[in-house]
């Protein structure tokens, strides 16, 4: 169904959603991104409804919403292209309002909570093979103009692989990150404000020390360590471009990406014998269950370290 429908629901529901959201910011300190994806939930959601009942939605319609008209919603998103994610995260906004309401008694929210997400199913991480990983590093600069330009890129690459960093955490290095020649390791905040200690290698302190030496703007601690090419901070679709043009050259996979390298660091470590405790907090990521995605990619690495470990399997005849 259309989001062409303009008017969606009745005032009073308008003020309530409006509510919920100035509560998401102010009281429960939601980011944007987040008060914005609830809200196109609901939008789409309310615009459904109306059309489903054909008049604009109204608080009586939620006060008692059915499994039979959340499953219809969902069948309508699914029929517009919207995969499994995307319809549990629909719903899972949906709840959230409705739980809104019913502190309220405004309306029940029974019928939501009933309701299973449809299941999404698991992508398992796509490192690149060692030596393509090693390639990717070593030619980052390859398509830069100018030497500083093409000494940031391998900076930037070296990193992603050779510490397992998100992009965003690489970018937001300060100015007077990595000034240590002799570190052998230093603390990055990720996700959730969480903090880890990751490993320096030679090889990222002659990376970020090549680029030190050749970028003509000031790296101070109050500025971002890696920058545009007019000073400004580093852009990750600067950084993704230039990935996309080294796959084209190298003749690697669209899942080559620089998540991708972030990927290969644990699944690599995995393969040399790397535990997943060490790798989880290398990676920064709250649940081992998360990193134990790795044990899938690298499955027959594990197989063979089982072969030769496990007394039963040693054991002949």
């Amino acid at each position: 169904m259309s989001d062409t429908i303009l008017v969606f629901a009745t005032r009073e529901l308008l003020a309530e959603k409006e509510a919920w959201l100035s509560t998401l910011a102010n009281e429960r300190n939601a980011s944007s991104h987040t008060i914005a994806a609830y809200e196109r939930d609901l939008r789409q959601f309310l615009v459904f409804l109306t059309a489903y009942n054909a008049r604009p939605a109204g608080l009586s319609d939620l006060s008692d919403l059915k499994a039979a008209e959340l499953r219809a919603f969902l069948a309508d998103r699914r029929r517009e292209g919207a995969g499994s994610r995307s319809l549990g995260r629909n719903l899972s906004g949906l709840r959230a309002f409705l739980k809104h309401l019913e502190r309220k008694g405004l309306a029940s929210a029974a019928g939501a909570r009933a309701m299973r997400a449809p299941k999404a199913q698991k992508s398992l991480p796509r490192p690149l093979a060692v030596d393509d990983a090693l390639e990717v590093a070593e030619e980052a600069g390859s398509f830069a103009v100018e030497p500083w330009i093409a000494a940031r890129d391998v900076a930037v690459l070296t990193l992603l692989y050779g510490c397992g960093l998100r992009i965003s955490e690489a970018l937001t290095l300060p100015g007077d990150a990595l000034l240590e020649p002799d570190a052998r390791s230093m603390a990055i905040t990720g996700k959730g404000g969480k903090t880890r200690i990751v490993p320096l290698l030679p090889a990222i302190h002659t990376a970020i020390g090549d680029y030190r030496r050749l970028c003509p703007f000031a790296l101070s601690a109050e500025e971002p360590l890696f920058r545009g090419a007019r000073g400004g901070p580093l852009r990750p679709q600067i950084v993704q471009r230039n990935m996309a043009r080294l796959r084209g050259a190298l003749g690697l996979p669209p899942s080559a990406t620089p998540h991708a390298l972030r990927h290969s660091f644990a699944t690599h470590l995995l393969a040399a014998g790397g535990d997943l405790r060490t790798i989880q907090d290398l990676l920064g990521h709250a649940s081992l269950s998360t990193t134990q995605n790795y044990t899938a990619v690298d499955s027959g690495r594990l197989m063979s370290i089982y072969r030769d470990a496990h007394p039963r399997a040693r054991r002949r005849g």
